[in-house]
């Protein structure tokens, strides 16, 4: 952390030079442009005009090697003064070049430290997701992630769709490629990451990211977006988890609506409600000894236990006396900052 900053502190110092250099080279080339004007005004005389003055210092300095306008055969002082014009002249005329160079390399480099900057924040994580395409699905499940205080990276190979996101979202992490290719998902942690999400455009490239993830990391939970139920095999057998189809769960949501519109206001306020409440499943970890729920009253202020699943069975509306064990789901109703306070707590008991 220390050494980002400290980078980051040199490319901005960096960054402010290179300005700096540009504005005093030019300002350099105008003061010998001016002087040179002003010295050919009075060594010449009032025969030539201004224009002939400032024309003799430009091809002075521009060393174009026209004849002379101003006649300075009988005028050694002209002659001293016009060696005078060419150093620094031509001196601050490559001092603006050199400073112009490097004004323009300077997006280039800002651009490559970003993404070093990037690639580096993204090897610190751990137990994070994966977003594959950033499109309309896989803006609100990035959303989701952020809202809930989920670490995530992003990948599309659209770097139109990424900025758009981070012009909302300037601290959410991405990068810039195939997510079908082995190289960009190792890039983003996939060994490292907890889940993916494939929800990218097309069908096809959802098929590849799960097979290539699983393949990667076996143990990796992967969702992936299906337009056609038909596909739901084949995507299947190619390591996804779980699947999802916008369409098919679109048509339903929208029934559920016009036939039973209170239960499904009911469950949009249990999945995610206006107070940043989202229902929450907490897995216990393996080594976790046998407990009481009264053992987390205190704690659950914040928590509304909905359900215990214990062997494939869910029990709802559990009692304080209920034990639970290692490898049980509970099934919460609580804020980020409680999901992580109750992960902590059953983290310090097991």
């Amino acid at each position: 952390m220390i050494e980002h900053k400290v980078m980051m502190k040199l490319s901005e110092i960096t960054t402010s030079h290179v300005y700096r250099s540009f504005a005093w080279a030019f300002l350099s080339l105008v003061l010998v442009m001016v002087i040179g004007t002003l010295g050919y005004h009075i060594i010449g005389g009032p025969q030539y005009s201004w224009v002939d003055c400032f024309y003799m210092t430009f091809i002075t300095v521009a060393t174009i090697g026209f004849n002379e306008v101003i006649d300075l055969s009988n005028s050694p002082v002209g002659r001293l003064f016009t060696v005078f014009v060419a150093i620094f002249g031509i001196g601050a005329m490559t001092y603006l070049l050199s400073a112009l160079t490097a004004f323009i390399l300077e997006g280039d480099i800002n651009e490559a430290w970003r993404r070093r900057k990037m690639q580096s924040k993204i090897e610190k994580l751990k137990d994070h997701y994966i977003v594959c395409g950033i499109r309309r699905v896989g803006i609100n499940v990035a959303h989701e992630l952020e809202s809930t205080n989920r670490a995530s990276v992003i990948v599309d190979q659209d770097l139109e769709r990424i900025e758009h996101y981070l012009s909302l979202h300037p601290e959410q992490l991405y990068l810039h490629g195939d997510p079908t290719d082995n190289d960009v998902l190792l890039a983003a942690g996939v060994e490292r990451a907890v889940g993916i999400f494939a929800v990218a455009a097309d069908n096809s490239q959802n098929l590849v990211i799960s097979l290539s993830a699983k393949q990667i990391n076996p143990k990796l939970r992967v969702v992936a977006r299906c337009h056609d139920v038909k596909n739901f095999d084949k995507t299947r057998r190619a390591g996804a988890d779980e699947i999802v189809s916008p369409d098919f769960i679109g048509g339903m949501r929208i029934v559920s609506a016009m036939v039973r519109p209170n239960v499904v206001s009911f469950l949009d306020d249990m999945i995610k409600s206006d107070e940043n409440l989202r229902m929450e499943e907490v897995v216990i970890p393996s080594g976790f000894s046998s407990e009481l729920l009264t053992l987390f009253n205190p704690d659950l202020s914040d928590c509304i236990l909905l359900a215990i699943k214990q062997g494939g069975k869910w029990a709802f509306n559990p009692a304080m006396q209920h034990t639970v064990h290692s490898g049980d789901i509970l099934m919460v109703m609580t804020t980020p900052n409680g999901r992580r306070r109750l992960e902590e707590l059953i983290q310090g008991v097991a």
